[in-house]
């Protein structure tokens, strides 16, 4: 039986619900464990609510794709009973999750045991990815608007260290209240993305950074150094 590979994480500053190049969505595929057939790939669009239009786009991205094999599963109107569910998302080759609410991704997940699941498929060699506050879930605390105004949300699956803050050059007051949690301690060292940008984190380090847009970058945030910009790879046709 082959060696499953290590779990990796990749986090989005964009994909196919913000841009038309499709250079991130080219380059979280390219990080999928190696498929028989086509790559399985999975769409959880549980932070926007399921909405019907977030995953429309998201199957005709992935089926103009002739590699990618896509697939959708709601939670709002869930239709599978747990045995087929929990086989469906093993079986994922990448988990891709969309943005929306952070706070109310997680509860909704821990209600259905997804999280759990997430878990397992990771350890399998899944990768799991996703923009915003699919980006969000995977660490142990994320700077959030879930609740209205930025704030720390010290909650996560766990599965990366530390925290996440997406958009960090795009919404207003993201920079400095993520600076500021992060010096309180009320967020622990973690990771911030502007737009256009991804990382890539293999058994919980990270192994690559890339940018589709000239400019933007990856962060490193920690209470006592600060913020500190870090090489990114840029992705081009």
């Amino acid at each position: 039986m082959p060696a499953l590979p290590p779990p990796r994480l990749a986090l989005l500053g964009g994909g196919f619900s913000t841009d038309g190049d499709g250079l991130l969505d080219d380059w979280a595929l390219s990080h999928a464990r190696p498929a028989g057939g086509p790559t399985k790939i999975c769409f959880l669009p549980t932070a926007s609510g399921d909405a019907p239009a977030y995953a429309e786009k998201f199957l005709a991205a992935f089926r103009a794709r002739p590699t990618c094999d896509p697939s959708v599963l709601p939670l709002f109107q869930r239709t599978l009973g747990d045995e087929a569910f929990r086989a469906h998302l093993l079986a994922q080759d990448v988990v891709y999750v969309g943005g929306g609410n952070t706070a109310n991704l997680l509860a909704v997940w821990r209600v259905h045991g997804v999280d759990r699941i997430l878990r397992e498929a990771y350890d399998r060699g899944t990768l799991l990815c996703g923009i915003s506050a699919g980006a969000n879930c995977w660490a142990e605390a994320s700077h959030t608007d879930s609740f209205g105004p930025l704030t720390a949300l010290p909650d996560g699956l766990g599965l990366l260290a530390g925290s996440v803050c997406p958009h960090y050059d795009s919404e207003p007051g993201r920079r400095p209240s993520y600076r500021s949690a992060v010096a309180s301690g009320a967020l622990p060292a973690g990771w911030a993305l502007d737009d256009g940008t991804g990382v890539l984190f293999t058994e919980g380090r990270m192994t690559e950074a890339v940018t589709r847009r000239r400019g933007a970058r990856v962060y490193r945030v920690e209470a006592e150094a600060g913020e500190r910009a870090l090489p990114c790879r840029p992705l081009s046709r």
